[in-house]
């Protein structure tokens, strides 16, 4: 029996590709991809920036037609799937501590648990939580680090809170923004999404350095 097209076109999906999740899925595509990265170790690969960048893009209706996603419930998909996957994520690091971080055998994902656990120590709760955000890899395992490393809920739950909205409104915002200034923008749509990306880790970069030239003024007090 042949198989109906539009389900081929979801089962050929790629995962790594953002347009293409998105022409397969469409918004629904955007809470689920967002919950995966964000709350489930498995999900570190995801292409979070790009995803949300790239549909809010094609709210503008500035893509070739065959995608075309609706500002209102993306927004709303959007936010509830990172808000609930982080989480999620938090849930299960205070359930099962680091033994899912333990177990795992990418070096990737441990580089990831590593870099979390030191905005936690060097930043403190509040700014590392939302920091995190902007990092891939960092914004799937801290959530997990964070219950395991006992940071309180309700600190966890106020800052993921702020930083998630900054991060999925943000970036989805900036999608409908460019493509509704620019014609025909989704022709430079791969250098743009790297422009978004290096630009969503701004924050983070402005806080390192703050941060050394706090120590080296403190050093020499």
């Amino acid at each position: 029996m042949a198989t109906p097209p539009h389900l081929a076109s979801q089962l050929a999906v790629n995962v790594l590709d953002a347009h293409s999740l998105l022409a397969a899925f469409g918004v629904l595509g955007v809470g689920v991809v967002l919950f995966a990265e964000t709350g489930l170790l498995i999900g570190f690969f995801l292409p979070g920036d790009s995803l949300l960048f790239t549909a809010g893009l094609l709210c503008t209706g500035a893509s070739d037609g065959s995608v075309h996603l609706s500002l209102g419930p993306l927004l709303v998909t959007a936010a509830v799937g990172a808000l609930a996957g982080s989480q999620c994520g938090f849930l299960l690091g205070r359930k099962a501590g680091g033994a899912l971080l333990a177990r795992s055998r990418s070096a990737k994902l441990r580089e990831g648990a590593r870099r979390a656990e030191e905005l936690l120590e060097r930043y403190g709760h509040a700014k590392a939580i939302v920091l995190a955000r902007f990092v891939p890899v960092v914004r799937t395992v801290l959530n997990p680090m964070a219950g395991a490393l006992g940071v309180p809920a309700r600190t966890f739950t106020l800052w993921q809170v702020a930083g998630g909205l900054v991060w999925s409104l943000g970036l989805t915002l900036a999608g409908y923004a460019l493509g509704s200034s620019i014609p025909n923008v989704d022709r430079y749509l791969l250098p743009v999404i790297a422009l978004i990306v290096v630009v969503s880790l701004l924050p983070l970069v402005a806080e390192v350095l703050r941060s050394r030239r706090a120590a080296k003024e403190e050093a020499r007090g």
